[in-house]
C-alpha cells in the first residue's frame, strides 16, 4: 500500500545524521540471532533455549552483571569467519545509523583466553574492515583493547603477540572492570604503544573515579577518554579536559543500562556540553544496552530535549576527536554541515 505524503514511510524519512562512532565494541554487537547461528556452526551449547530468552537476559545491576553474560555468549566465536561475519554485520547496521566513520575496540585476551589466536581475531576482523568503505561507505580504524582485570603482565605479552599485525592497528584500549584496576596498573604497555607509533585510549571515569581519569592522562598518556561522566565531579579535572579539548566518548544507553546513571533524562551531557568538554555520543555494546549510534542520539534528543544544532555538534565532535587524517575529517564535517534532517 502505497503511503500518502502526510504520513512518511521509512524509505522517505530523513537520513540519520552522519556521525563518527569511537566507543564500540566490536564484541557487544553480538545480537542473540547471530549468536545462535554460530553457536550452530561451532557446535556451542549456549545456557539458553531461544533468542527471546536471551534477550531477556540483557537486564543488568552493574557493569559486572553485563560482563559475565558478554564474556559468556564470546564463546560462540572461534574462527576467522565467525569474526568477519560479527563485523559485517555492525557494519551494515552502523551504515542505517548513519555512521560514517568506526573506530572498534577488540578485546583480544577474551579470545586467547579460549584459545583462539590473535591472529585470527585480527585477520577476520580485518578481512570485513578492509571492505567497510567500499561496502558500507565506512571508514574504520581498529583499537586492542587490553582487559583490566587481568594482570599487566599479561597485556604486556598480549602486546607482543599482536606485533606481526600492528600495522592493522590504529591504537590500543583499556577496558573491562574498572573498580579496583587502575589505569596505572598498565603503565608498561601503554609506553610500549605509544613508542610502537600507536594512538592511546582508556576506559576512565564510568564506575570508577575521576581520579582514574588523572591517571589515563598524565600516567597511560591518552589521547581519547572513553565515558569520562564521573569527570564533572572534579573541577580542576573538568578545567584540564577542556583547555586541552581531551575527547570523552559517552554512551549515554549504556549509561542507564549499567546503571551508572538511573534514568536517561538525567544524564550530564548537557552539563558536559555547556562546561565546554568535547563531548561524543556512541553505542558501547549495542546488541546488550538497546540502541546503535543513531538510536542514541535519538534517544538523548527526546529525553534531554536537544535540539538539531546540539546534535549537530555533537556529530562534529565525533568527527573531530577521531583519528582520522585532517583531509579526511574535513569532508565529513562538510556532510555534517550539508545535512538536512
Amino acid at each position: 500500500m502505497a503511503s500518502s505524503p502526510s504520513s512518511p514511510s521509512a524509505a522517505t524519512a530523513p537520513a540519520p545524521l552522519p556521525k563518527a562512532e569511537l566507543h564500540l565494541h566490536i564484541e557487544g554487537t553480538l545480537e542473540p540471532e547471530l549468536a545462535f547461528a554460530l553457536a550452530e556452526r561451532n557446535g556451542v551449547t549456549l545456557p539458553y533455549s531461544t533468542e527471546d530468552e536471551l534477550r531477556r537476559a540483557y537486564s543488568f545491576a552493574d557493569l559486572q552483571s553485563f560482563l559475565n553474560l558478554y564474556y559468556a555468549l564470546m564463546a560462540v566465536l572461534r574462527t576467522e569467519d565467525d569474526f568477519a561475519d560479527l563485523a559485517h554485520a555492525y557494519l551494515a547496521r552502523a551504515e542505517e545509523q548513519g555512521v560514517r566513520h568506526a573506530e572498534i575496540f577488540f578485546d583480544p585476551q577474551a579470545h586467547t583466553a579460549r584459545g583462539v589466536p590473535i591472529g585470527t581475531v585480527i585477520d577476520g576482523l580485518a578481512r570485513a574492515l578492509d571492505s567497510a568503505q567500499e561496502t558500507y561507505g565506512i571508514s574504520t580504524r581498529l583499537i586492542m583493547c587490553f582487559l583490566r582485570d587481568e594482570s599487566a603482565e599479561s597485556a604486556v605479552e598480549t602486546f607482543e603477540a599482536a606485533r606481526p599485525h600492528l600495522d592493522r592497528i590504529t591504537a590500543v584500549g583499556l577496558d573491562s572492570a574498572e573498580v579496583g584496576h587502575p589505569p596505572s596498573k598498565f603503565k608498561e604497555v601503554f609506553a610500549l604503544a605509544r613508542e610502537a607509533g600507536l594512538k592511546c585510549v582508556a576506559h576512565a571515569g564510568e564506575e570508577g573515579p575521576p581520579a582514574y581519569v588523572w591517571e589515563a592522562l598524565d600516567v597511560l598518556g591518552v589521547d581519547r577518554i572513553d565515558h569520562g561522566v564521573r569527570s564533572l565531579e572534579d573541577e580542576r579535572l573538568v578545567a584540564r579536559l577542556v583547555a586541552d579539548q581531551v575527547p570523552l566518548t559517552v554512551c549515554p544507553l549504556s549509561n542507564v543500562r549499567l546503571r551508572v546513571i538511573d534514568d536517561l533524562a538525567d544524564h550530564p551531557l548537557p552539563a558536559m556540553l555547556d562546561a565546554g568538554l568535547l563531548v561524543t555520543v556512541n553505542s558501547d555494546d549495542p546488541a546488550y544496552f538497546g540502541g546503535y549510534a543513531d538510536d542514541n542520539f535519538t534517544a538523548v534528543r527526546d529525553a534531554l530535549g536537544l535540539d538539531g544544532e546540539t546534535l549537530r555538534t555533537l556529530a562534529r565532535n565525533s568527527f573531530r576527536a577521531s583519528f582520522l587524517d585532517e583531509a579526511t575529517r574535513a569532508e565529513y564535517l562538510k556532510e555534517v554541515d550539508a545535512h538536512q534532517g
